[in-house]
């Protein structure tokens, strides 16, 4: 069997890769085309992501995809970090630049929401664990900032969602991303319409929900002129990239949550694969989370302090003039003596 290729475009908290997968049949191969920094950019008193940057890479990507595999190539998708968001006017035009999810604007706000509806309404609504990071508080922001962009917006589209409509169109959002936002109702499988009016969010914005696997629409005919491809298939993975992880532990899934998982990134998450949300009062108590898997399934996990502290270190050390790889950063850290210092993140 001819060797096939599929591109995915991979984007993270810290960087972002374009890689191609090819797959003769029966074996899969990776090889990483093209890699690239990312992270929040401070746009005045502000966190915000460079999405104009993000796409020229993610262009620069596949024009090298393009260049190395060709006609081979069959389809790309992409994946990205959860809660981020973007809103489009009826005219397809970018209404906010991107705020960061560690941007302080919801401070207090999931207590107020939590003041209007109980905890529990809300967990019952959506599943999800409650962060101020959240979609819904960051929605919560918006409104109370500027309430005007709701007059003009369109389409909420989550940060992969948003890529997918700049490759082809597709004005959608895909199952495992949408989960994330808490602005989704596990068991209705659709936006929690009835907590969103509530809350005084404008229920219009929210686009269809669709499942990991379904086929967007062509590539653009002016990216895939620019990028020297043919107009490929555009299609949705798991496009929350823990949820994209988790679909590759090897293991088979047999309608049990008899096996568990860390993913390790920026954020680590811990967790299990079930058939269902899990929404009883001690999942409520212990501020466990419900995200969406493949196949319907629901990752049911507890998010971690991850790398960030890292990665942060790391950035603080280079703005010195000091540069580390990770490899060098563990073993300094490992030959350190013990207990020296604490930190309080």
């Amino acid at each position: 069997m001819a060797e096939r290729c599929f591109l995915a475009i991979d984007l993270g908290a810290e960087s972002g890769r374009v890689i191609a997968g090819l797959l003769d049949g029966r074996r899969i191969r990776l090889d990483e085309l093209h890699r690239f920094a990312n992270g929040p950019v401070h746009l005045g008193e502000t966190m915000r992501w460079d999405v104009v940057r993000l796409w020229s890479e993610i262009q620069t990507g596949l024009a090298k995809a393009a260049q190395k595999y060709g006609d081979a190539i069959v389809s790309v998708g992409v994946d990205t970090w959860g809660v981020d968001h973007v809103l489009l006017s009826k005219k397809d035009e970018l209404l906010v630049q991107p705020y960061h999810y560690r941007d302080p604007r919801t401070r207090g706000l999931m207590d107020a929401a939590i003041s209007r509806l109980s905890r529990s309404e809300i967990f019952e609504n959506t599943g999800l664990q409650f962060m101020e990071i959240n979609s819904l508080y960051q929605l919560l922001a918006l409104r109370k900032s500027s309430p005007e962009i709701f007059d003009v917006a369109d389409r909420f589209l989550m940060m992969p969602d948003f890529f997918h409509w700049l490759l082809c169109g597709s004005r959608v959002v895909e199952f495992t991303n949408a989960t994330t936002s808490q602005c989704f109702h596990p068991t209705q499988k659709n936006w929690a319409f009835d907590m969103l009016r509530k809350l005084d969010i404008p229920t219009h914005i929210f686009p269809e929900v669709i499942a990991p696997g379904t086929s967007l629409g062509r590539l653009r005919e002016s990216v895939a002129r620019r990028a020297g491809l043919p107009r490929l298939n555009v299609v949705a993975p798991a496009t929350h990239d823990t949820g994209a992880a988790i679909a590759a532990v090897p293991t088979a899934y047999t309608g049990n949550p008899n096996w568990a998982y860390i993913s390790s990134g920026t954020w680590s998450l811990m967790g299990i694969e079930s058939p269902q949300a899990i929404l009883t009062p001690k999942a409520l108590e212990l501020n466990i989370t419900n995200e969406g898997g493949i196949d319907g399934t629901y990752r049911v996990l507890k998010n971690i302090m991850g790398m960030w502290l890292v990665q942060q270190c790391r950035k603080s050390f280079e703005r010195h003039g000091a540069s580390y790889d990770y490899g060098l950063l563990t073993q300094i850290a490992r030959d350190a003596k013990s207990f020296r210092a604490f930190i309080n993140p």
